[in-house]
């Protein structure tokens, strides 16, 4: 009697023997806590970010850990608005809304119609072509740099947005790749039905599959356009006049080892270059989850 009476006892005082609501509600508190814990680790650079941007020059460094300040330094922001050798920030960042916008244009548009052809049309050297474009994925920038430049160079397109949007307009590979996913779950009888209407090629691009990969436009949009914005490598390669810097250039250029660095404005830029991503993130989220959860499905 006294053991069959203790195993109930048992079993109530382990978690196993709690009740399901009581259980159910412990994991949720543990769950939201180390959910928590990690989002304050990952956006704990992003406030400590935003909160140096109104320290003032002695703060930044004696208050290093602290996120609000002890005197509000308001004026980082006028200040680092007026830039560098004479340029403001208003030239730098359209300078870089010019190279995201375009260049996410170009990458996005000329990579769907490839992606068409490669997943919709046969021709000879389908596959090694096909073959050839992943392999792309496998080699580093920094092997196609100095024949780049060489080749740019000759053509005098140095100093200029030439290099850094013409290539975009032949597609990129893992845009194209995304997207020919999508269309390959999209069934062919689709596009007999509209060529029995008579529509050509073209037009079943355009009137059957663009529709129906929009997840995958907007997802290849969104990664494009953080690519573009958040670029060093390629404009510092290429551009060389002040007028022509993107965000992340000037950014750069007003650090100075030969001077001093006022760091309050430099942060206060920094702090508004995050703003356009933020705000493509907010307002595209959804489509990002659909068009990355939804990629390879087939029909």
């Amino acid at each position: 009697m006294e053991a069959t009476v203790s195993t109930p006892v048992l079993k109530a005082a382990t978690f196993e023997g709690m009740p399901k609501k009581k259980r159910d509600f412990f994991n949720s508190i543990v769950f939201h806590v180390l959910v928590g814990g990690f989002c304050i680790i990952m956006l704990y650079p992003i406030l400590w970010l935003f909160g140096s941007s109104l320290k003032g020059p002695a703060e930044i460094w004696t208050n290093v850990f602290a996120l609000i300040p002890k005197e509000f330094a308001w004026g980082n922001y006028p200040e680092g608005w007026k830039g560098i050798g004479g340029v403001s920030y208003t030239t730098f960042y359209l300078n870089s809304f010019m190279y995201a916008g375009l260049g996410t244009v170009f990458a996005v548009a000329t990579s769907a119609l490839v992606a068409y052809g490669f997943a919709r049309i046969r021709f000879f050297g389908n596959k090694f072509w096909f073959t050839c474009m992943i392999l792309t994925l496998m080699l580093p920038s920094q092997v196609q740099l100095i024949p780049q430049y060489i080749f740019y160079n000759q053509l005098g397109w140095v100093n200029t947005y030439l290099p850094l949007l013409v290539p975009r307009l032949f597609g990129q590979a893992f845009f194209i790749f995304l997207m020919m996913q999508f269309i390959r779950g999209i069934p062919r009888e689709l596009d007999e039905a509209a060529e029995i209407d008579g529509c050509s090629r073209i037009g079943i691009f355009f009137r059957i599959i663009l529709p129906l990969i929009w997840p995958a436009i907007i997802t290849s949009a969104i990664f494009s356009f953080y690519w573009t914005w958040e670029d060093f490598f390629q404009p510092l390669i290429y551009l060389n006049s002040p007028k022509l810097y993107t965000v992340s250039l000037a950014l750069r250029a007003s650090a100075d080892p030969n001077s001093v660095t006022n760091w309050g404005a430099i942060f206060a830029m920094s702090s508004l270059s995050l703003i356009p991503v933020f705000l493509v993130f907010i307002f595209f989220q959804r489509y990002l989850v659909q068009g990355i959860s939804t990629t390879g499905i087939k029909g």
